[in-house]
């Protein structure tokens, strides 16, 4: 029998039928699309810490996705910089102060997206502190609780604050930004490292019960990634080497490689994914 050639009436029938389903497994052409028309048009996402950084490019995706962007920041002048350039890029944002340790602030905050925009679909945990870098046994009581309030406690009570309006709009999706750094724990950021695991935590305890309210709850695990808040990893060459060699990864990601995961986690084509972790490290070792 000749390579490759078929010779029964079996085998050509065979042949034709994979013929035929060869059309649905290949790649359909990507659809250009406005804001307007995109994934998340006419959804609300609230994200915290989105002037910079991760926060930034989640927002800036999320709005390039049809979202209603309510952004924030600590600073005035940063949400006016940061309202100011997403618009200038046609997107629907807006923003306000918030510092995510002030119940006054995340009131605020929520209070702003619901009368601006009418309601929320949407809220991306981002914001973070780490006050400390050395020996955890050398960190003191004001450091774990600065970091824990922030980074665990704060993320928790904005999220029931915001369930409420997302129950009221039939469901919602949350993404928390937690980091590699839950599973393998950086060096000398030990603090930092035990509250990001702390929010993976805080993700599998909360599913069960928002999700009989039809809201999704997942978590975004970055690797290091070249941002204002990560700089003291990167911007000495000697300690980003040794770094990349201690995560097993050849270079450093950039905030936007993290925004198009945060986007589909809040996209219908993630509607049955809840309580996940995606880690976004570049090939970094995580778990198995």
């Amino acid at each position: 029998m000749g390579r490759g050639r078929v010779h029964s009436r079996a085998g050509r029938g065979m042949l034709s039928s994979l013929r035929v389903l060869r059309p649905a497994v290949q790649s359909w052409p990507r659809m250009h699309t406005t804001a307007s028309q995109g994934v998340l048009a006419d959804k609300v996402a609230l994200v915290t810490a989105s002037t910079d950084g991760i926060g930034l490019a989640i927002a800036r995706r999320l709005a390039q996705d049809g979202a209603k962007v309510m952004l924030s920041s600590r600073k005035q002048e940063n949400v006016e910089k940061t309202v100011a350039q997403l618009r200038a890029e046609n997107l629907n944002v807006k923003g306000t102060v918030c510092h995510v340790g002030k119940e006054k602030d995340r009131e605020g905050l929520v209070i702003k997206a619901v009368e601006e925009y009418g309601g929320i679909d949407i809220l991306v945990c981002n914001a973070a502190v780490n006050p400390y870098f050395g020996n955890m046994l050398d960190s003191t009581e004001e450091v774990w609780d600065k970091i824990l309030d922030v980074n665990v406690k704060a993320t928790f009570l904005l999220v029931k604050k915001v369930v409420p309006h997302m129950e009221k709009r039939g469901g919602g999706s949350i993404v928390i930004v937690s980091s590699l750094a839950a599973y393998s724990p950086y060096p000398s950021l030990g603090p930092y490292s035990v509250s990001k695991t702390a929010l993976v935590g805080l993700t599998k305890a909360f599913v069960p019960e928002l999700a009989l309210m039809n809201i999704r709850i997942n978590c975004l695990a970055p690797g290091l990634i070249k941002t204002k808040f990560s700089s003291m990893m990167w911007q000495n060459e000697s300690i980003e080497k040794q770094l990349l060699a201690v995560l097993g990864t050849h270079r450093i990601g950039e905030a936007q490689e993290c925004a198009g995961i945060a986007s589909f986690l809040c996209s219908p084509d993630a509607a049955y994914i809840n309580g996940e972790t995606i880690v976004v490290a570049g090939g970094s070792r995580s778990r198995l």
